[in-house]
């Protein structure tokens, strides 16, 4: 009902001949004092949006959440506080003491597991919810793609939802029948123009809901981790729209469980938790934590892969160069893997193999060598693998290792899922690959 009445008064403002920033742009206050401010972006040009100290709760039962509504509805309506930054029965804090800011132009990142609050943070950014407590300055027009589907009418054909969707967005039918042609061609939705969405699938939700989002000029774009159900071409296509937009100087809020996409054409990034931020920083640096936090975590929950046939692997261990152990290596340093066996017969040439996966999933090396000496049996011995380097930005990478006999027909040892470790590059690089490159200017000739 609140959030009703704000659109209509916004609506009316735009339409209203008002000479002062100020009015055109007020603040709005819910009743607990948490602020949503509306600003002027060519009053200022600092950030374009700002968080300080937001929190939002939500109620895990139904009923009680219903309960809670009323009381709230009628202690405000006596003039009374409703409480809202104290936590009741069956409540939690879905987002705690956020505090952030976006500048004008730059992109940032949201990442972190499922029910950390991502979502919650962007509905909150677009006026979906009111924080219950703490502030949120907004300077511009927002554009959002949050949830499939959202502000579409399921009856009506796809080209009636485009006028619906661009009026909510803020843009008057002039502007839209200007731009139409473009957002169809974008959204690539074919002979379904005409056709009501209730048929449409995910994926055409999805480009139809992106392309009018970005075709309405937003100076701020809030997206949601809604594009991974679009196929590559459709995400390809969505990146460079986002670059462009970004080149423009529209400010972007980007939500995605894609690390390579966050790294690829994110500034900065920040990493919720619970409800809480763990970090903000260059998204590089944010990403490869991240990363090294959810390979600790998945090691503790994995069921690692322990064979043992006619021979044992006691444990496989990491070591740089100068001989000390190790999980973390520079781009171009070598790395020598030790493999400590100890065999339960006699072994003579076995067959190494050595897989080298990547937190994805993605294999970066695979190598099946023989090796030229015998394994008596009870008596230890280690197995040097050595690699020159490993020419990656920020990855992690799992080691699998499987030993054979001479023609592969009979599995000695298998060892996976918890020998692991770490690329980390201190170059300012995205993308996959560390290279060493040179910037010169010459004369021209």
């Amino acid at each position: 009902k609140m959030q009703k009445k704000t659109n209509f008064s916004s609506q009316k403002l735009k339409n209203s001949k008002l000479d002062s920033p100020s009015m055109a742009y007020p603040d709005i206050k819910s009743e607990n004092n948490s602020t949503t401010q509306l600003l002027n972006p060519s009053t200022f040009d600092s950030f374009a949006v700002k968080v300080e100290g937001v929190s939002k709760k939500y109620c895990k039962s139904l009923k009680r959440s219903m309960l809670y509504g009323v009381k709230d509805i009628a202690r405000n309506t006596i003039g009374l506080s409703s409480h809202s930054d104290k936590l009741r029965k069956n409540e939690f804090w879905a987002l705690d003491d956020i505090s952030f800011e976006v500048k004008k132009g730059e992109t940032l990142g949201i990442i972190g597991p499922n029910g950390s609050g991502k979502t919650t943070l962007l509905k909150l950014l677009n006026g979906i919810f009111w924080p219950d407590k703490g502030k949120i300055t907004i300077k511009g027009k927002v554009g959002a793609l949050i949830e499939v589907g959202a502000g579409f009418h399921p009856l009506l054909t796809g080209r009636e939802n485009i006028y619906i969707n661009a009026a909510i967005l803020g843009m008057t039918k002039e502007e839209t029948d200007k731009k139409f042609n473009e957002i169809v061609e974008f959204a690539d939705i074919g002979d379904f123009l005409d056709v009501p969405v209730k048929h449409y699938s995910s994926g055409m939700f999805v480009r139809l809901g992106f392309a009018v989002a970005v075709h309405c000029e937003p100076d701020i774009l809030l997206v949601d981790e809604v594009l991974a159900v679009g196929d590559i071409n459709f995400q390809n296509k969505c990146f460079n729209k986002i670059g462009e937009l970004m080149s423009r100087g529209t400010t972007t809020i980007l939500v995605s469980h894609n690390i390579i996409s966050i790294q690829r054409i994110c500034d900065r990034c920040a990493w919720l938790n619970l409800g809480k931020v763990i970090m903000i920083d260059d998204s590089m640096k944010v990403c490869d934590m991240y990363q090294f936090k959810t390979m600790k975590e998945q090691e503790k929950i994995s069921s690692p892969i322990n064979e043992d046939e006619g021979l044992h692997i006691e444990n496989i261990f990491f070591y740089c160069q100068g001989g000390d152990k190790r999980n973390i290596f520079n781009p171009n340093e070598p790395i020598l893997v030790k493999i400590l066996v100890n065999p339960k017969e006699n072994i003579v040439n076995p067959i190494l193999e050595i897989r080298l996966k990547s937190l994805t999933g993605i294999e970066i090396l695979h190598v099946i060598e023989q090796v030229d000496a015998s394994f008596p049996m009870n008596l230890q011995k280690t197995i040097e693998f050595q690699i020159e380097h490993l020419p990656l930005t920020n990855d992690i990478i799992y080691t699998n290792v499987i030993l054979w006999n001479q023609d592969m027909t009979k599995l000695f040892a298998r060892r996976s899922g918890n020998y692991s470790f770490r690329i980390a590059s201190k170059k300012n690089l995205r993308g996959q690959l560390s290279v060493n490159y040179e910037i010169r200017v010459g004369k021209y000739v």
